[in-house]
């Protein structure tokens, strides 16, 4: 997404005078999609939550794909109806009964409602909360959000810890909040900074004209959005492009180098500037100058392990209680349950077929083990695992199972962990080397549309800057 929003960038700016390289034979990283005769499908980025006041850049893009159709008297965006994500959004497994929404309801204790009141309490006054610098204290994108210490020294602490020292020990409030930071973060509560934490709950606050809790969302998740910034930029997309050097020139450019497998050549570009998309573990082995002399700062960079599974079924699964959702949880499951791809569609109350999409992020243990035990399980183990546990989530679901895929993503999103996101490390990694400029969510610390976009954004602007500033 950094990448292809850089391209989208220095397009609008009437700058097409360079090519984007892709490693795979497709772009999309984290947000690419599948298809089969039933649907599209997401592989792995499925939202977009509606934008806040600060995210710009993302409704500059939505009203140009007409995602916001326009603004009514309060300057509210009105969004087209087929992409905000249709009821009933969410559902939760809990004691034997599905129940509406993900804030663990049926059999919960007054003491447990009291809980509650008090953190979503605290939850909601940070999202009118500013800084001394006049800031909203929790931002999309991460670095408009208030420096302002008060807030900042947040970043110092877990949110396991930060919840108890409010006392906030209720096993469903944690329970809810552990599910919130694995399906951002990638990370347990004991794991992610308490400011990346709150960040989830305090930094949403977009509205629409119609709308005030949905989301934005398609059948192929976030591949929507590729496919049409794809058409935008498309014919400068060289790829199956393994970039393996770029470094800055002689002359003050920069020299980009890649190998294409599939027609066994290598080619050398020689450019004014070169934007670097891809995560900083990869930009390390890449860039000349990080490879021979590694910063510091790039030990500080961790990446969360997921699994992604997406599976046919000829009858769409059901349950006690709350009806089919786009988003469905079980309360038991060690997965953030799945979501239904069909959900969108217009047609899906006529078929029985659908795709579930399962997500399940690696976050017990330490990443690099979790990354060697998964590629280490064969299809088949996975399958056994994904399927035993959806048959817990619907017991004899396995006979309505047409087809099964796994995806494994080893460095699936940076991990927020305490002192990453206003640390020493971040703020480095956010200079360029020359005219070698990065882009990537990772330099937010959080892995969401929104960021990726920003630094590409960003990047763009400031590979032109750096162009234009040359002497004609």
């Amino acid at each position: 997404m950094a990448g292809l929003s850089a391209g989208w960038r220095l397009n609008k700016a009437g700058y097409q005078d360079f090519v984007l390289l892709e490693l795979e034979p497709e772009v999309g990283g984290n947000s690419r999609h599948g298809e089969n005769a039933i649907t599209l499908y997401p592989w792995g980025a499925h939202y977009v939550p509606l934008p806040g006041p600060d995210a710009h850049l993302v409704r500059e893009l939505f009203e140009e794909l007409g995602v916001i159709e326009g603004y009514d008297r309060e300057g509210l965006a009105i969004y087209d109806e087929l992409f905000l994500c249709s009821d009933p959004q969410d559902r939760l497994l809990i004691n034997g009964r599905w129940q509406e929404g993900l804030i663990p309801e049926i059999g919960i204790s007054d003491a447990d409602k009291r809980q509650y009141e008090s953190f979503f309490a605290t939850m909601e006054a940070f999202k009118v909360a500013r800084g001394s610098d006049g800031r909203a204290a929790f931002s999309i994108p991460v670095d408009l959000s208030s420096r302002d210490p008060k807030f900042t020294d947040l970043d110092q602490l877990t949110m396991a810890q930060y919840m108890d020292a409010n006392g906030w020990n209720a096993e469903p409030l944690r329970w809810y909040v552990d599910y919130c930071c694995r399906d951002d973060y990638g990370c347990r509560v004991d794991d992610v900074s308490a400011w990346a934490g709150i960040h989830y709950f305090a930094s949403r606050v977009g509205k629409g004209a119609d709308s005030a809790e949905a989301s934005l969302t398609w059948p192929e998740g976030n591949g929507w959005i590729v496919k049409q910034l794809t058409r935008k930029i498309g014919p400068r997309i060289r790829p199956n492009a393994l970039v393996f050097n770029v470094e800055t020139s002689a002359s003050g450019g920069v020299t980009v180098e890649y190998y294409d497998p599939g027609t066994n050549e290598t080619t050398r570009i020689v450019a004014k500037a070169a934007i670097i998309a891809a995560p900083r573990f990869v930009a390390a082995r890449v860039v000349k100058a990080l490879r021979v002399a590694p910063p510091p700062y790039l030990k500080a960079f961790g990446y969360a392990p997921w699994m992604v599974a997406n599976v046919s079924l000829d009858t769409k699964p059901a349950g006690p209680g709350a009806p089919l959702a786009w988003d469905n949880v079980s309360y038991q499951s060690p997965s953030l349950g799945y979501i239904v791809a069909t959900h969108q569609s217009v047609e899906q109350y006529a078929r029985r077929s659908t795709v579930i999409s399962y997500y399940l992020p690696l976050c017990d243990g330490d990443p690099v083990e979790a990354r060697k035990t998964a590629h280490s399980r064969s299809f088949r183990e996975w399958a056994d695992l994904i399927v035993a546990d959806l048959a817990r989530t619907h017991p004899g679901i396995e006979a309505t199972i047409t087809h099964l895929d796994v995806w494994l993503w080893g460095h699936a999103m940076i991990r927020p962990v305490p002192g990453f996101i206003w640390g020493q490390a971040r703020q480095e990694a956010l200079a360029p080397h020359g005219r070698v400029f990065f882009a990537h969510s990772d330099m937010s610390g959080i892995s969401i549309f929104e960021e990726a976009q920003y630094r590409g954004v960003v990047a763009a602007d400031q590979a032109l800057g750096s162009i234009r500033s040359e002497p004609q």
